[in-house]
C-alpha cells in the first residue's frame, strides 16, 4: 500500500513516499480505508524530536494519529463495527502504532467511533485528538457533558487559546454543557472566530488579568479554565481563577511558583491524552467521547475550523511546515 514514511527524524524534508505492506488485522481491530488525515503539533514534535520522546515510533515509521475512512475489515471478536461504516479515530503515529499517512490503517476499534454523518471526511479527521483533549480538560475542570452533572447555575469558564486547535472546540463543548464561555485571544481574525462560537473574547495583549476578571466575573474569578496555552501562563490562570476553582491545562512542562494556587485552594489536572495509547490503558474511554463528540456535532453544536489550504497525502512535508508555523486557522487536513 502507498504510504508517506520517514526512515530518519528531522526536519520536514524526511518524508518520503513508499510502497509498504498492508496491515495484518488482528483481534480487537479494524482496517480502515484512509480517507483523510490531520496534522497535529504532537505530529511534527515526534518527526523533529524522534527518541528524546519516551513514545516516538521506531524507523521505518509512518506518522499521523488523527483519521477518518471507510472500515474494510473486522476482527471476529469486533461487534460494533462493519465493514463499509465511515468511522474516525486517533489510533496511531507512536510507539508500536502504525499512524494514518497510509492509505490503510489497523485501528484499535476501542479508539474508535462512527464518524458524523454531517460532516465530511475532512472534518471528521480534524476532530480526533482535538475534540478528546477539549472533550477531558473540560471535565477535569469540572464541566461535564454527564447528565447527572448538568450545570445547576451557569458557571463562568475561561478557555486561554480559544481560537487554537483544542480551543476552538473546547468554546464550543463548554458552551454545550451549558458554561457561559470566555476566552482570550491575540488578534483580530482570533477574536472574530471566538465571538463567531459563541463565546465572550478577551484580547490578552490589551486587556490585563485584573481588568477580564473584574469587568466579567465582579472580581471574582472564573469558576474553571482551561489553559490550552499552559506553561507560564498557568501563572494567569491562577490568577484569573475564583476560590476553589479548578484549572486544567494541556501544558505543564514549567517550573512554576504554585503559591497563589495554594492560598485560593486551586485544583489544577493535567490533560496528557495519549496515555492510552501510549500505555494501552482504558482506551474505551476515547471511543466513548468520540462517540459523544458525534451525537453533538450531528446536533449541531459543534464544527471543526480547518486551514483555508489543504493538503494531499504526498504533500505532508508541506502541511506539516504550514501547521508549525502558524500561518493559518484551524486544522491542517490532508486527504488521501
Amino acid at each position: 500500500m502507498k504510504a508517506m514514511t520517514i526512515t530518519q527524524f528531522g526536519t520536514s524534508n524526511v518524508f518520503e513516499q513508499a510502497d509498504i505492506p498492508e496491515p495484518e488485522l488482528k483481534p480487537g481491530h479494524i482496517l480502515v480505508r484512509v480517507a483523510a488525515s490531520s496534522v497535529n503539533p504532537v505530529d511534527y514534535k515526534i518527526r523533529e524530536a524522534g527518541e528524546a520522546l519516551p513514545f516516538a515510533p521506531a524507523l521505518p515509521a509512518v506518522l499521523g494519529m488523527d483519521f477518518a475512512g471507510t472500515v474494510e475489515a473486522v476482527a471476529d471478536d469486533v461487534s460494533q463495527f462493519n465493514v463499509g461504516d465511515e468511522v474516525y479515530g486517533c489510533a496511531g503515529g507512536l510507539g508500536d502504532l502504525q499512524g494514518s499517512l497510509a492509505e490503510f490503517m489497523l485501528a484499535d476499534a476501542q479508539l474508535v467511533a462512527h464518524k458524523p454523518k454531517n460532516l465530511d471526511m475532512q472534518q471528521a479527521a480534524a476532530l480526533p485528538l482535538v475534540a478528546i483533549t477539549a472533550f477531558e480538560g473540560l471535565q477535569r475542570a469540572g464541566i461535564s457533558g454527564n447528565a447527572s452533572a448538568n450545570i445547576s447555575e451557569r458557571q463562568k469558564v475561561l478557555i486561554h487559546g480559544g481560537s487554537g486547535g483544542v480551543g476552538h472546540i473546547a468554546v464550543q463543548l463548554a458552551k454545550y454543557f451549558g458554561a457561559e464561555v470566555y476566552a482570550t485571544g491575540g488578534g483580530d481574525k482570533q477574536l472574530a472566530l471566538i465571538e463567531q462560537l459563541g463565546a465572550t473574547a478577551i484580547n490578552y495583549k490589551t486587556e490585563t488579568v485584573s481588568d477580564y476578571v473584574a469587568q466579567h466575573t465582579d472580581g471574582k474569578g472564573f469558576d474553571a479554565i482551561y489553559d490550552t496555552v499552559g506553561a507560564e501562563n498557568l501563572l494567569n490562570s491562577m490568577d484569573a481563577a475564583a476560590l476553589n476553582a479548578h484549572i486544567a491545562t494541556t501544558v505543564s512542562m514549567a517550573e512554576l511558583d504554585l503559591t497563589l494556587a495554594h492560598i485560593k485552594g486551586l485544583s489544577l489536572h493535567v490533560v496528557f491524552m495519549l496515555i492510552p495509547m501510549i500505555h494501552n490503558l482504558g482506551r474505551q474511554a476515547h471511543g466513548d467521547i468520540l462517540k459523544q463528540v458525534a451525537e453533538i456535532a450531528e446536533a449541531g453544536h459543534l464544527t471543526p475550523v480547518l486551514t483555508e489550504k489543504q493538503f494531499t497525502l504526498e504533500q505532508v512535508a508541506e502541511a506539516h511546515d504550514y501547521a508549525e508555523s502558524g500561518a493559518g486557522m484551524g486544522k491542517v487536513v490532508l486527504t488521501h
